[in-house]
């Protein structure tokens, strides 16, 4: 009991002595931080995105619909997402889009393959019907590959069945070959 109660007291010691020697100024490149404390300040270092730039889409908009399992229905969630990077999109057409669709759900590893494909094919589709244009898009499923995390728990697994949306400036490997050929 007396070394927890030390560890404790000194815990508080080094946590009061960094307040009081005013630890700010070991930050070095947030020193400049022009930000007033407000919680809706701009986060130190993502003020100066350009409004058409692949962070400005990351941080404002996000990049990622999620599913239920075995399934390629998009909730109400999904399509606010959807709806919000539509939009983006629409007004930024000088990105090229790719869909990776990624699946944990029961079955074998094609099972997952095809859900995942059908997830991204879904996505584009949704997009589509909201004025992004076919020819900027290609999807491809991933199945279990890529897996953000590894459990049996469903808080787990709920985040692997996903679809991202991807910027990029030119098609890649994963694009048909009639799109590549006309970039």
């Amino acid at each position: 009991m007396k070394s927890i109660l030390r560890a404790i007291a000194v815990s508080a010691l080094l946590t009061a002595g960094l307040a009081a020697s005013g630890c700010n100024s070991s930050l070095g490149a947030f020193d400049n931080d022009p930000s007033s404390g407000v919680t809706d300040d701009p986060a130190v270092g993502f003020a100066k995105f350009k409004s058409d730039s692949e962070e400005h889409f990351v941080m404002t908009v996000g990049r990622r619909v999620y599913f239920t399992s075995g399934s390629t229905e998009l909730d109400d969630v999904a399509l606010e997402t959807l709806n919000l990077q539509a939009a983006w999109l629409v007004s930024h057409p000088k990105w090229l889009i790719k869909l990776q669709g990624f699946a944990d759900d029961p079955g074998s590893e094609d099972a997952n393959v095809k859900l995942s494909a059908k997830r991204a094919q879904t996505v584009m589709d949704y997009l589509a019907s909201k004025g992004v244009n076919r020819q900027r898009m290609w999807a491809k499923g991933y199945g279990k590959e890529r897996l953000v995390r590894n459990c049996a728990d469903i808080s787990c697994k709920s985040q692997n069945r996903r679809v991202i949306v991807n910027l990029r400036k030119e098609f890649d490997g994963a694009a048909p070959q009639y799109k590549r050929k006309q970039s």
